[in-house]
């Protein structure tokens, strides 16, 4: 989608997004630059020198490209000859190459509950030390219910285990905190040598 010309344009001046400049194609109805000189280059990068805009848009239109404004801050605004169609696929489909080289921490949960039984915590720390190998983070969650808030001593005993048995696969990135009728913390897997 190409941006709009006219009073929308001077809103677009000077922005950035991302840290850099954003590529504006400029048209012939805009009003900003007319009567205006600008910095040319040519689509392979050659310095064409201080032009008026409308020289600029006139030798663009014949090289059968688009007047792109590449630097508004400048003084006075650089501005590129180029396909500006092709600029933005091509700027579309770098974002998508490093998006995909992006690697995004996953979070799994596992959670507990202060009367479990031994095989039942057993399993749970499987699962628990599966994810872990696997390179994911695991916030351990405690849940008290009903009458089980009347020995919260239980959860922290439950959860001290917990960092005691997966000590040597995991390390804590947060220790155990409480909130209302929760204990959880982050484990996070041990970097082997």
């Amino acid at each position: 989608m190409r941006p709009s010309c006219g009073t929308h344009a001077l809103n677009n001046r000077g922005r950035e997004k991302e840290g850099r400049a954003i590529a504006r194609q400029l048209r012939s109805g805009d009003r900003y630059y007319r009567g205006k000189q600008v910095r040319l280059i040519s689509h392979d990068n050659e310095q064409l020198g201080f032009v008026s805009y409308e020289d600029a848009l006139i030798r663009a239109q014949a090289a059968g490209l688009d007047l792109v404004e590449m630097s508004a801050k400048a003084d006075p605004p650089v501005c590129r000859m180029m396909d500006y169609g092709k600029h933005q696929y091509e700027q579309s489909k770098r974002q998508r190459e490093a998006k995909k080289k992006q690697h995004q921490q996953k979070v799994k949960e596992v959670k507990f509950h202060p009367n479990i039984d031994q095989h039942d915590y057993q399993t749970k720390l499987n699962h628990m030390f599966a994810f872990l190998q696997k390179g994911f983070k695991v916030k351990v969650s405690m849940f008290f219910r009903g009458r089980e808030m009347a020995h919260t001593e239980l959860g922290d005993q439950l959860m001290r285990r917990v960092i005691a048995d997966a000590e040597e696969h995991a390390a804590v990135d947060a220790p155990p905190r409480r909130s209302g009728r929760q204990i959880a913390m982050m484990l996070s897997p041990k970097v082997r040598k």
